[in-house]
């Protein structure tokens, strides 16, 4: 029995150094993986990274305001007689330019035939009475009455020749046609906007761009204003306007009103129904402008942010964005001066606080 007990107790004493030993080595093994890495950190740290520099200025750049638009035809029309009739032929299609006073369609003119007629029998009462009247041999009430008969036929005749032969009253472009020859015009709205029409014609040079402006903006946008015009489908591509008008009521819903620019559209690349983008300038303004790929993106967050030299040393500046002028981007920060050593080559490898080693400027 003794001899069992002894045996326990060398047992339990084995087992105990034992755990003792594992115990000590896996304290060991975690002072030195912490060692290591604060040796990995420390050399981070220690470690000199290449960078290109610019120095940061500020630049004084265009200041304005960007608003959406909607391109519209500077003047259209829905071109169509007076009153019903058969249409005899029409000259254009959809797509064709015309210029004012181009023929477009002809009406039925049996109508023009007989006003004509009428004005020549009117015109030959008035002349023989226009002697009796001289020789006295009428009174001048007489002649008066006949003359009028002749004025009502002669204008009969001059507004069923514009409503026989119809031509362009504006230079454009065909937008819509809606018959065709020989078919009866009845005088029913048929047109897209409610508005009866044989064709439709726009002026296409200039266009107009109808913009909203925040009411913040009502005793700053004047008349005669110069506003950039650019489409996102023409990029790079922006045409100079003008201020052509400036509605005078604030719309109590949106708080905007409204502003139209004239906008020249020689190339006529612009049409109506295109959205554009409008930018009134409003002088100019001292900002801070840098190199787009100096500025980083904080990964999955929209932060953005910059690395100056300051002595040496990487220092982690954020911004704000503001617009974009083709490979730079205007920025606002409080912490960005005038004169910092901004890194434009080399930051993507940075952390605040690495050391640097300026290799161009």
């Amino acid at each position: 029995m003794k001899k069992i007990n002894t045996i326990r107790r060398v047992i339990l004493a084995v087992v105990w150094v034992s755990m003792g030993v594992l115990l000590v080595q896996c304290q060991g093994g975690k002072e030195r993986s912490s060692q290591t890495k604060k040796e990995q950190v420390t050399d981070q740290t220690r470690k000199v990274y290449p960078v290109k520099v610019m120095e940061v200025a500020s630049q004084m750049v265009s200041k304005g305001i960007d608003y959406a638009a909607n391109l519209s035809s500077w003047e259209e029309v829905f071109l169509a007689p007076a009153q019903p009739g058969r249409i005899e032929k029409i000259y254009v299609e959809v797509g064709d330019e015309v210029a004012v006073g181009a023929k477009i369609a002809d009406m039925d003119p049996t109508q023009l035939l007989t006003a004509k007629m009428q004005l020549a029998d009117a015109q030959v009462n008035m002349e023989r009475l226009d002697t009796l009247v001289r020789a006295g041999g009428i009174s001048q009430q007489q002649y008066d009455q006949v003359k009028m008969q002749y004025d009502m036929a002669r204008t009969n005749v001059q507004f069923l020749e514009r409503n026989t032969w119809l031509t362009a009253p504006i230079s454009g472009v065909v937008t819509g046609k809606y018959y065709e020859n020989q078919e009866l015009f009845s005088g029913a709205p048929n047109t897209p906007s409610g508005k009866a029409a044989i064709v439709t014609l726009q002026q296409i040079d200039p266009v107009r761009a109808f913009v909203n402006v925040s009411e913040n903006y009502f005793p700053i946008i004047r008349e005669g204003m110069t506003a950039m015009v650019s489409c996102d489908i023409y990029p790079g591509h922006e045409v100079k306007g003008v201020v052509s008008r400036i509605h005078p009521v604030i719309n109590a819903m949106t708080r905007t009103f409204m502003v139209e620019v004239r906008v020249p559209n020689g190339e006529k690349t612009l049409r109506s129904g295109m959205s554009a983008r409008v930018r009134f300038e409003l002088g100019k303004e001292e900002t801070m402008v840098l190199p787009s790929v100096a500025i980083l993106q904080q990964e999955g967050t929209n932060e953005r942010y910059v690395f100056v030299n300051r002595n040496q040393t990487a220092r982690r500046v954020s911004v704000t964005l503001g617009r974009r002028f083709d490979d730079q981007i205007e920025v606002y920060s409080d912490e960005l001066r005038a004169g910092d050593q901004l890194v434009v080559a080399g930051q993507r490898n940075l952390l605040d606080g690495y050391r640097l080693k300026v290799v161009a400027q």
